[in-house]
């Protein structure tokens, strides 16, 4: 979609940003939008295309591809056709240039909406850029805690421009906690926490995995936060050995992950269950790990089998997930699901919104989806917090099947609408 002229004269932005000090800006400014034949709504899109988080956005041209078609013919609204343009940018897997770029897609491409995806990394200094500059924003691919906690939101107010999409703490606890029940090990686990926004929140001593391990008879080792992308992984692997740990868990990224595995080999640590967030959603990352993927565990989002289809499209999970296979040659991925979901969510926010020249009257529109997607319901009239709406997640293990790894559904308590389609093994 093809960058287009600049659409609007003052707005609230542009006199905070070229206001001296000793002016006050009003509390509302009009913006307005200078029309062409057709008139056109910008939506600045952020996500980690490179660096170390870049498995996230893997399907990230295949997903714009599709919408950039869905939307070609323009989208409805009061009556009048109004041409889509979406300008996205890469995070490079950084927060400082998340926040960058989104501040760039704000003053400089003056968008309409901002949209993101994949870890606190991208959501967060995004959406905190869009709350500063009161743009509307809608996000996901991260556990609602760190997203909304992470950004010091406080459950009385929430935040006023920013919304969220997504499962949260309680609900991957309750499906690792359900798959390790089925596995019938010893209820030892050992913790893998990374010094950063997704790790401080899984291992926080209130929200995250440690009282609920305890709560539920499980023996929690944490031997603390690590650096990401640390080399050594000793110190942990021996804690986990001297406790008989028999499950390993936690929330890593791939290279970490990679990193530990092999070390816990090479130091003969074997784990009868290891269940890791984030690292062990990619198929590159298993393919990558050899006969040593066979059998890891993880957080299921979205897959081909789950029973939802596009609003947008009408294709079914598994539809989008075999068009991604025919045009990629690769195997489908997680995020698939929600990044289309993402502009599922605001194609329809464009639609209902009374004023699109008024930001607030898009808020309005956002705070009341009510929406079916290909990766669940979305409607934030019933979130735990203000600003986020949550979606189903199982849990399941990646198996060597007849065309390579696959991950199967193994545990669907929290969620049966979700079938499962294979049975939990131990790791050899």
């Amino acid at each position: 979609m093809t960058l287009m002229g600049k659409k609007f004269g003052l707005n609230r932005r542009h006199f905070i940003a070229g206001a001296t000090a000793g002016l006050a800006a009003p509390a509302i400014l009009t913006r307005t939008r200078a029309y062409a034949a057709d008139p056109v709504i910008r939506i600045g899109h952020v996500s980690p295309r490179t660096g170390p988080l870049a498995g996230f956005a893997e399907a990230d041209e295949f997903v714009l591809a599709g919408i950039e078609k869905a939307l070609a013919g323009g989208v409805e609204n009061n009556n009048k056709s109004y041409k889509i343009e979406i300008i996205s940018k890469d995070s490079q897997s950084n927060p400082n240039r998340a926040a960058e770029v989104a501040s760039e897609l704000i003053l400089s491409d003056e968008v309409d909406i901002l949209v993101g995806a994949s870890t606190p990394d991208t959501t967060n200094p995004i959406s905190d850029q869009a709350e500063l500059n009161e743009v509307p924003c809608i996000t996901t691919d991260c556990p609602w805690q760190p997203y909304f906690f992470g950004r010091n939101g406080d459950p009385a107010q929430g935040f006023d421009y920013t919304y969220h999409f997504f499962w949260g703490l309680e609900d991957v606890i309750k499906a690792f906690l359900a798959l390790w029940e089925e596995a019938g090990v010893a209820r030892k686990v050992g913790g893998l926490f990374p010094n950063d926004a997704d790790g401080n929140a899984w291992g926080d001593d209130q929200r995250g995995f440690p009282p609920a391990l305890i709560g539920s008879g499980f023996e929690l080792t944490d031997p603390g936060r690590y650096q990401p992308l640390t080399d050594d992984f000793s110190t942990q692997i021996s804690a986990f050995k001297e406790a008989g740990c028999e499950i390993v868990t936690g929330n890593m990224i791939p290279p970490d992950f990679a990193t530990f595995w092999s070390q816990s080999a090479q130091q003969g640590f074997q784990p009868k269950v290891v269940t890791i967030g984030k690292a062990l959603l990619f198929p590159s990352v298993i393919e990558s790990l050899g006969d040593r993927g066979d059998g890891l565990t993880s957080e299921i989002w979205w897959t081909p089998d789950h029973p939802f289809s596009s609003s947008l499209t009408g294709e079914s999970a598994r539809q989008l997930a075999d068009g991604y296979v025919a045009a990629s040659g690769r195997p489908w991925t997680q995020p698939i699901g929600f990044k289309h979901a993402l502009f599922e969510v605001t194609t329809d926010v464009i639609r209902r919104t009374a004023d699109l020249d008024d930001p607030n009257s898009i808020l309005e529109a956002i705070q009341a989806t009510d929406l079916p997607t290909v990766v669940g319901h979305v409607n934030w009239g019933f979130g735990p917090v203000k600003n986020v709406s949550k979606t189903p997640l199982v849990a399941g293990q990646w198996q060597k099947g007849a065309n390579g790894m696959e991950l199967v559904i193994t545990s669907n308590h929290s969620a049966p609408e979700i079938p499962t389609t294979g049975k939990l093994k131990l790791l050899s």
